[in-house]
C-alpha cells in the first residue's frame, strides 16, 4: 500500500500505438506533468492517471491492475484508468474543458454561452462517474492514513468523493489554474457549483496558486454555500468540517531545465535557427493555442509594432510556436485556424525576400522550444487569464538576457511583476509598445530584471511546492 499519492488527469508518460500493435511510450505533456514528474518519481510517490488514448488503453490492458510499472516500463510507480471512452469524452472534453475551464478562465461568449439543458446533464454525470473511477482507485491503493494530492479542475468531486470510501486519508485538492469570482462562477447550475466546491471541500488542504485565486474560491463558498470563510487564517468551515486553504507558487527546477536544454537536440535546434534567422533580434512565445493564451492578440499586438516601428523592419523576428490544443473541440480547432490566418496576413504584408517577421510553428517540439527560450531577447506572454504560466519562468533561466513582456492576469504576475513589462491582455497598443521598449531595453537593465526574474522563477521549485503541501496534510 501506499503513503503518498498523487491523482491527475494527465499521466507522466504516455502511449502511441503502431500498426502492428508495438507500443511506444513517451513524456507526458503539459505544464502540471512538466512541473511534477521528476519530484514524484524520485520520492516513489504513486501517480494515477487517466488513459487518454488509444494507445494509452492498450497499456493499461497489458498491465496488471492498471499498473504500468509492473508491466516492463521504466515510469515509476504508476496507475492508468480505463475510463470509458464515452464517459471520459464527456468528463474531459464537455464538463472540464468546454465549461470549468471556461467558467474559471471567463471565456464564455455570454449572450451566446453557456446554454445548461438536458445533454449537460447527462455529461455531467459522465464528470460524476470519472471522479468516481478515481476515488475508487485511490481508496484501493492508499495505505492506513495516507496523504493523497488530487489535482485540478478534471478531479474536482474526488476529495468528498474519497473521504467517503476512506475517512482515514488526508486529503489534498490542489487548483492549477485561477478560480472565478463568485458572481461568474455562478454561471454554473446551482447544484454543480455546489457539488463542485464541496467536492474540494471534501479535501482537508485545498490549495492555489496565488492568494487572489484562493480568495476567489474563499468567495464563492461563501456566497454560494454559506459557507464561514476565515480569510485571515485561510480556512473555510462548511457543515462541521473545516478545510484549510493555501498558496503554493509552483517554480522551475531551473538546474534540471538548464541541463536539459545544453543536450545535443536543443544544440542542434539553435544552430538551425539561429541559420533562418541570421543576427537578428528574438521576440519568442511558447503557448498551445488555448484560448486562454491569447495569442491572436499577441500577433495583432506584433504587426501594429511593425506598423509603428518600420526601424526595425529586417531586424527581428518573431518566433511563435503554438502547438495545436484540445482539438476535439470545434472552438479550438477554429482558434488554431485564426492564430494560422493573422500569422499569414503579417508575412503577407511585411516579408521581403531576405526577412521572414514572422516564423509560426504548429508542430509540438520541446527541444525546439528549449533552443527558442535560449536565444530570446524578448519572451511574450500575454494570457486573458492563467492560473500561474511556466512559459514565464521557464524563458528568464534559459535565456541570459531575457525581457519578459507578461500579462497582468498571469498567476506569474504576482511574483514577476516587479520585474517584466506588465502589460493589459486586451490592450493590444499597450502590448505593441511594450514589444518596443523591451527590444530597446538598455543592456544593463535588461540583464538585471532578467536576474531577478530567474530567481524569482526558481524560488518555489517542483520539490518545494510538493513538500509545502505535503507538510501542511501531515500538520492535520
Amino acid at each position: 500500500m501506499n503513503s503518498v499519492l498523487v491523482a491527475s488527469n494527465r499521466g507522466p508518460v504516455s502511449f502511441t500505438v503502431s500498426d502492428d500493435g508495438e507500443l511506444t511510450m513517451k513524456r507526458g505533456g503539459g505544464g502540471l506533468v512538466s512541473g511534477l514528474s521528476g519530484v514524484v518519481r524520485k520520492d516513489g510517490v504513486l501517480w494515477v492517471c487517466a488513459a487518454l488514448s488509444d494507445g494509452d488503453r492498450s497499456a493499461v490492458r497489458l498491465a496488471p491492475g492498471g499498473r504500468i510499472d509492473q508491466a516492463g516500463y521504466d515510469t515509476g510507480p504508476l496507475r492508468m484508468l480505463d475510463i470509458p471512452p464515452a464517459t471520459f469524452h464527456r468528463a474531459y472534453n464537455s464538463v472540464a474543458n468546454s465549461t470549468l475551464w471556461f467558467v474559471n478562465h471567463l471565456l464564455y461568449d455570454i449572450p451566446n454561452s453557456p446554454n445548461f439543458g438536458t445533454r449537460f446533464e447527462r455529461e455531467w454525470e459522465s464528470y460524476r462517474d470519472y471522479n468516481g473511477a478515481f476515488a475508487l482507485a485511490l481508496a484501493e491503493e492508499a495505505g492506513h492514513g495516507a496523504r493523497v494530492m488530487v489535482q485540478d479542475y478534471h478531479l474536482t468531486l474526488t476529495p468528498a468523493m474519497l473521504r467517503a470510501e476512506r475517512p482515514d486519508l488526508r486529503i489534498a485538492h490542489f487548483s492549477h489554474t485561477p478560480w472565478a469570482p463568485p458572481e461568474y462562477f455562478s454561471l454554473l447550475p446551482d447544484e454543480v457549483a455546489g457539488e463542485v466546491l464541496e467536492g474540494i471541500l471534501g479535501a482537508d488542504h485545498a490549495g492555489f496558486l496565488t492568494d487572489r485565486w484562493a480568495q476567489a474560491f474563499m468567495d464563492c463558498c461563501e456566497a454560494l454555500l454559506g459557507a464561514e470563510a476565515d480569510r485571515a487564517g485561510r480556512s473555510v468551515t462548511y457543515e462541521g468540517r473545516t478545510t484549510r486553504i493555501g498558496v503554493h507558487s509552483l517554480g522551475v527546477d531551473g538546474e534540471a531545465l538548464w541541463e536539459r536544454a545544453c543536450e545535443p537536440d536543443v544544440e542542434s535546434h539553435m544552430a538551425a535557427l539561429r541559420e533562418q534567422v541570421g543576427d537578428r533580434r528574438l521576440i519568442v512565445r511558447i503557448d498551445r493555442t488555448e484560448l486562454s493564451k491569447n495569442i491572436v492578440r499577441g500577433l495583432i499586438s506584433y504587426r501594429e509594432f511593425l506598423d509603428a516601428h518600420p526601424e526595425w523592419h529586417g531586424k527581428v523576428v518573431h518566433l511563435a510556436f503554438a502547438y495545436p490544443s484540445r482539438h476535439d473541440l470545434p472552438e479550438y480547432r477554429e482558434y488554431t485556424a485564426s492564430v494560422q490566418r493573422r500569422a499569414q496576413e503579417i508575412e503577407d504584408e511585411y516579408a521581403t525576400e531576405d526577412w521572414d517577421p514572422l516564423i509560426l510553428n504548429v508542430n509540438d517540439d520541446y527541444p525546439r522550444s528549449l533552443a527558442a527560450y535560449r536565444m530570446a531577447d524578448v519572451l511574450l506572454v500575454n494570457p486573458i487569464r492563467d492560473g500561474m504560466n511556466l512559459v514565464a519562468k521557464e524563458g528568464p533561466i534559459l535565456s541570459p538576457r531575457c525581457a519578459l513582456v507578461l500579462s497582468r492576469e498571469a498567476g506569474a504576475a504576482a511574483e514577476l511583476g516587479p520585474h517584466a513589462l506588465l502589460v493589459n491582455p486586451y490592450d493590444i497598443s499597450g502590448t505593441a509598445a511594450a514589444l518596443h521598449q523591451a527590444l530597446v531595453m538598455p543592456e544593463d537593465e535588461r540583464r538585471m530584471r532578467r536576474d531577478k526574474l530567474h530567481a524569482a522563477a526558481t524560488a518555489l521549485p517542483p520539490q518545494k511546492w510538493l513538500a509545502a503541501q505535503l507538510d501542511a496534510l501531515a500538520e492535520i
